[in-house]
């Protein structure tokens, strides 16, 4: 991909500030999709700038046209992006043309016209059972550190367990667990908070966490601790997954976020309803909560043949 050292006039640059600030503060996007949306719109300008002959400005986006964007979106896929990342990419744009037309600066009808590209259909990808207790299980853990790998078995608990993100297992304070309730209030994306059940084992697994840690842990600080105190970073959570990926022969679809995946997927197969799996996983669609059916369509059909007057 070409490089420019100027990619936009100062007029859009100003103008696209201001809408990713309005992202951040006021419909309350998550910092990475906010991180997104200006790699994607940045992108845009580039192509802009050797699609026009120059540094765009407000002029020339509010003069686009919607072979302009399809140009675009060529573009990204000759560079072989993913049907996903292009689509995102079109997200960002037409968020930002809304924005712009708002204030009487562009019109957004090009863009909302376009055909966002077809996305492949995929399930996600579960942990078997089994295999999911295993990753959670204190005694599977591969850290040398009594504490660390206490801290794992934690971390990987409240996934399975409670169907959380890692920001969001990584988000605890102590605080959360000081009275030893079975709930906890997690803030998801956007901002949203929920009440999320833990189990026993999971406030054990915490417990003992807290009793091995060898950091002061306040109540309101950082629950989980990295190895030199500071708060855990995804990426040593991910990394100690792959690590227990390899020593027991699980696929590489094992990551953490499977463990939330499995949460949903077992949960479904011992009978939850999709609506209190969708309460649980903090989905604002019930659409995004249904592709669990997908997965275990064994229970499904249980279901049939046990309730179908035919069956």
């Amino acid at each position: 991909m070409q490089e420019f050292l100027v990619a936009a006039k100062p007029d859009l640059m100003e103008a696209r500030t201001a809408w990713l600030g309005t992202l951040a503060r006021e419909r309350r996007l998550a910092a990475l999709t906010v991180e997104a949306y200006e790699r994607d719109t940045r992108q845009f300008f580039q192509f802009l700038t050797g699609h026009c002959g120059g540094a765009p400005g407000l002029k020339e986006v509010a003069d686009l046209r919607p072979a302009d964007l399809r140009a675009f979106l060529a573009w990204r896929r000759k560079d072989g992006v993913g049907a996903r990342t292009v689509s995102r990419g079109l997200a960002a744009i037409r968020s930002f043309l809304r924005h712009l037309e708002r204030r009487g600066l562009a019109n957004a009808a090009g863009a909302a016209a376009l055909r966002s590209p077809k996305l492949p259909k995929s399930l996600p990808r579960p942990l078997a059972a089994g295999d999911a207790l295993r990753v959670v299980s204190a005694g599977e853990q591969l850290a040398e550190e009594p504490w660390i790998a206490a801290r794992n078995a934690a971390v990987l608990t409240l996934l399975y367990g409670s169907g959380l993100r890692i920001s969001e297992a990584l988000g605890l304070t102590a605080g959360q667990f000081d009275r030893g309730e079975g709930a906890i209030r997690v803030t998801g994306k956007g901002g949203k908070t929920r009440l999320v059940p833990v189990l026993p084992v999971g406030l054990r697994a915490v417990a003992e966490y807290r009793r091995l840690c060898p950091w002061h842990l306040p109540a309101d600080g950082a629950l989980f601790r990295g190895a030199r105190g500071g708060p855990l970073d995804p990426s040593i959570v991910q990394r100690e997954m792959r690590r227990l990926r390899s020593a027991l022969n699980l696929p590489d679809s094992a990551t953490p976020h499977a463990l939330r995946h499995s949460f949903a997927t077992h949960l479904l197969a011992r009978g939850g309803d999709l609506r209190t799996i969708q309460e649980l996983l903090g989905h604002a669609s019930l659409s995004t909560t249904q592709v669990y059916t997908g997965v275990d369509t064994s229970r499904l059909l249980d279901i049939y043949d046990s309730a179908h007057p035919r069956a």
